[in-house]
């Protein structure tokens, strides 16, 4: 855990200077955002829904995505909206995987760690996409291609992608709905908040790994 800490401090610093640059140089608006997103009007919604959706096939940054959500939509509602997209978006990996990747990926997926991942989801699905979800110590979209391959069920991929990916999701909307007003207090909040959110993968990655069987082979 010790030399995880290094790393969050360079999480809380980086974040501290894009909020600095952002607000000294580049003095980008996010009202401006929040009104071409709405300008959408009562589509709005559905539009940010199909974009997240299709996301993984342009492989945009999901995080992007997200924290535009919260700008225009709020915390709440943005997490909701994102939650509904990003779900579409894994389902259609998962399935497009399902059909096509034992001839396409599965020749690639020779590395060590990758085949235990794999192996782990043959034996409990829902369990451990849920786990990767919640401590994505592995790529989101990695996730949805290796329970493709794998004997996941559909439904408990949906339901543990559903779940695992909240606490996530709150933290990048929540912190692209604090700049709305520029509240400095609520800045700070979401900030803290993201920071929290963002560091718990770096602080559980090894327990994670080692409940995969990495450390074994590590050591």
């Amino acid at each position: 855990m010790k030399k995880n800490w290094p790393k969050a401090l360079l999480l809380v610093v980086i974040v501290g200077a894009l909020l600095f640059i952002n607000h000294n140089y580049l003095n980008i608006k996010p009202n401006g955002i929040r009104e071409w997103i709405l300008s959408f009007g009562v589509f709005a919604p559905i539009i940010y829904i199909v974009l997240y959706t299709i996301r993984p096939l342009v492989l945009f940054p999901a995080s992007i995505l997200s924290i535009t959500a919260g700008l225009a939509f709020g915390a709440l509602w943005g997490t909701v909206y994102t939650i509904i997209g990003a779900t579409f978006g894994a389902i259609i990996s998962f399935l497009l995987v399902k059909k096509f990747g034992k001839t396409v990926i599965k020749p690639r997926t020779s590395n060590v760690r990758i085949q235990m991942i794999q192996s782990q989801m043959e034996d409990n699905g829902f369990f451990y996409v849920l786990l990767l979800r919640l401590i994505p110590f592995i790529n989101f979209d990695l996730v949805s291609y290796l329970a493709g391959l794998s004997k996941v069920k559909l439904s408990h991929f949906i339901s543990a992608t559903a779940i695992g990916i909240i606490p996530g999701t709150f933290a990048f909307n929540f912190l692209g709905s604090s700049f709305i007003g520029y509240n400095k207090s609520v800045i700070l909040l979401a900030v803290v908040v993201f920071v929290l959110i963002s560091i718990l993968p770096l602080i559980f990655s090894k327990k994670i790994q080692s409940k995969f069987g990495f450390m074994k082979n590590n050591g």
